[in-house]
């Protein structure tokens, strides 16, 4: 929960740079968390997107800061699907990395990757679900909404959601618990 969100968010509805910014360094993370699981090279790219549109649907938006976490999801997720097919349509040749001039940056890379080594590896095992359940997992866990919301943003029913849920976090329990050994000793 952020504090004084409501004072927050009215200013952004009114046009305050600096209540969008707030806004946006408050919950981007989360949605590229979110990207990152379906569209790890171009989360960062979906999730500019995302930001871009809630920019200018932002008058529209009436709630609290639940709902604004569940709209600003299911903006994420059309904008997901939007890339998914533009890119079905017009695929891209990646560019050889040794082709682009070397630039220095600003911050420790070794850092960075620390921080993110749990993540990276927090997706990768989201990676072996199916999408549905990865996609429900991502959004009661990172975007942290109810049944009731997420249900609303991937079409389904509240009951579904919970199945969904259910069955994806009982299949990382499998992938991470090892089979326990048969008669001989051996791992199945």
């Amino acid at each position: 929960m952020i504090p004084e969100f409501s004072a927050i968010l009215r200013a952004a509805k009114a046009g305050d740079e600096h209540a969008v910014a707030m806004l946006w360094r408050a919950f981007n993370y989360r949605v590229v968390r979110f990207l990152q699981a379906s569209v790890p090279d171009a989360a960062e790219d979906v999730a500019a997107e995302t930001w871009v549109t809630v920019a200018r649907k932002l008058h529209q938006f009436d709630g609290g800061e639940i709902e604004f976490r569940a709209w600003l999801f299911r903006v994420a997720r059309s904008r997901l699907v939007d890339f998914q097919r533009h890119s079905m349509r017009r695929p891209q040749t990646p560019i050889d990395p040794a082709a682009l001039p070397e630039q220095v940056a600003d911050d420790d890379p070794a850092d960075a990757a620390i921080a993110s080594a749990g993540t990276d590896a927090a997706l990768a095992l989201l990676a072996q679900l199916p999408e549905d359940q990865a996609t429900v997992i991502l959004l009661r866990i990172l975007a942290d909404l109810d049944v009731e919301h997420v249900a609303e943003i991937v079409g389904k029913r509240p009951g579904a959601v919970r199945m969904l849920q259910l069955r994806g976090l009982r299949r990382l329990q499998q992938i991470l618990t090892p089979a326990p050994p048969n008669r001989e000793g051996v791992t199945r």
